[in-house]
């Protein structure tokens, strides 16, 4: 019985592993961690950067996996948040960049003046889009 759990443990970490190595990719050839690196200038950082995708991920894994309960405060969970959603901006704007959505929309639509606007509303009406979605959805769970 105990070669059952052994071999659903490795199959499972292998997967986890092929998942995330995919994920992984992605971020990377969409360009987000670049970008981040280029417009911050820290390129001397590299190492750090791909250490912090890293074990991101592989904390990600572990606490979606065991679901630990850690008895933090409100300000821990505000900050997981607000990171959670800047990673998440930072990869949906970076992937509309990569597939040409922007100008290829404000050529259609005509718009030469105020991008940066339209940019900062669309990002506001996400965020207060999901501020609305978390606080009246997420308490019927």
């Amino acid at each position: 019985m105990w070669i059952k759990q052994i071999f659903l443990g490795f199959l499972g970490l292998a997967s986890g592993t092929a998942v995330s190595a995919g994920v992984f990719s992605f971020i990377i050839s969409v360009g987000v961690v670049p970008r981040i690196i280029g417009k911050s200038r820290t390129a001397a950082d590299i190492m750090a950067y791909e250490n912090a995708v890293l074990l991101g991920g592989a904390f990600g894994n572990i606490l979606s996996l065991f679901s630990p309960g850690f008895p933090v405060g409100i300000w821990v969970v505000i900050l997981f948040g607000l990171s959670a959603g800047i990673f998440t901006g930072c990869l949906s704007v970076a992937l509309a960049e990569i597939l040409n959505t922007f100008p290829i929309m404000f050529r259609r639509f005509g718009i030469k003046e105020g991008l940066s606007w339209i940019m900062v509303f669309m990002a506001l009406g996400k965020m207060m889009g999901a501020f609305y979605f978390y606080a009246n959805h997420m308490q019927k769970m």
